[in-house]
């Protein structure tokens, strides 16, 4: 007895040094690039359903001197692409839509160039449309209240970048059109469906749709580096809409994940549909599913995406063997959280 005992003593002390040392390793990456009195991050670490790690750093707030706090909310840009695709998988299990339809069944007046451009392509990126962010003239709408219709009109008319299917380009045009095509087949907002369809069953009680006007306790304000920190630059929410609008914190991100995992809001079939890395149609594989990157981190297939908007910069990552999930949120666009993030996850996969 005496024995097994003192094998538990050393094997807690060998955990808890192991714990320590691991902390210590992710404080001294984090600090390094993440200093007290710049604009800060908030890291999240799990592993099999325990937290590793949870931690702030900086400063969220320059010009009121507030230090960032784990629960602080953050804007997340592109990460918002993953519930857009949630959103069109539950429509699809619904039987609301079909993966395969083309969108003029959804918008007919959509000139397609003689191409047939289904839901499929503009989830994985294929479709072969514009991106309206790399066009010169969205600066003459940033900072302009569009409705989803309007935005789709800015950028309908472009010439088509390839024919669907034919190659991979990333395309916010595509997740701004999955957007308005959620708000068609439900008569709801963009907002109102994930608010009440992945928000609320998630628990995700400090999760937003953006928004200048509406006070959010515990936001955090984003920044920019030009020569010194100044305030990000002022855009429209409805110009990044579905593909970039979602506001969150790291312990709502951890929920969403344990939705996810917990076919909480889509049966397994359907929810694997997001993380199948799809093929051109020459058959070569793009490396991303539906709203998900899929890389590789020390031979672990891992799912992954970053979000980059005014002021802010996010990264999300997840590998399912180990139940890993690590995520970084910072709220100055000069400073991404996405190597540290996965420097992190791959301290955890060893």
């Amino acid at each position: 007895m005496k024995t097994i005992l003192k094998f538990i003593i050393l094997l807690l002390v060998f955990h808890n040094g192991f714990s320590q040392n691991l902390e210590a390793k992710i404080d001294s990456l984090i600090s390094s690039k993440f200093k007290s009195e710049n604009p800060g991050a908030v890291f999240l670490a799990v592993k099999k359903g325990k937290v590793i790690y949870r931690k702030a750093f900086g400063m969220a707030d320059l010009e009121m001197n507030v230090k960032m706090k784990p629960e602080f909310v953050f804007e997340i840009g592109s990460m918002t692409k993953q519930f857009t695709a949630i959103s069109i998988l539950i429509l699809a299990e619904r039987g609301k839509l079909k993966l395969d339809d083309e969108i003029t069944r959804f918008i007919p007046d959509y000139p397609t160039h003689g191409n047939v451009i289904t839901i499929h392509h503009l989830l994985t990126h294929t479709s072969g449309i514009k991106d309206f962010t790399s066009m010169k003239s969205i600066k003459d709408i940033a900072r302009e209240d569009l409705s989803p219709k309007e935005l789709v009109d800015f950028f309908k008319d472009q010439p088509m970048d390839f024919k669907p299917g034919e190659e991979y380009k990333y395309c916010n045009s595509g997740y701004a059109l999955l957007g308005y095509i959620i708000e068609i087949v439900t008569g709801q907002t963009y907002e109102d469906f994930v608010v009440q369809n992945i928000f609320n069953k998630a628990g995700m009680e400090n999760s937003y749709y953006a928004s200048h006007d509406r006070i959010i306790k515990n936001r955090v304000s984003g920044y920019r580096d030009k020569s010194g920190y100044v305030n990000a630059n002022y855009i429209s929410f409805s110009i990044p809409y579905a593909s970039g609008s979602i506001m969150s914190t790291v312990d709502d991100l951890l929920k969403w994940q344990n939705a996810l995992n917990g076919n909480l809001l889509l049966s397994p079939n359907y929810r694997e549909k997001a993380f199948t890395n799809y093929k051109l149609n020459n058959r070569t594989n793009i490396d991303y599913g539906y709203g998900w990157h899929l890389e590789k981190v020390k031979s672990k297939t891992i799912r992954e995406h970053g979000g980059s908007i005014f002021g802010f910069k996010s990264m999300g990552i997840y590998e399912p063997t180990d139940q890993i999930y690590v995520v970084g949120l910072s709220n100055c666009e000069c400073n991404s959280p996405t190597v540290i993030t996965k420097e992190i996850a791959s301290l955890l996969i060893d």
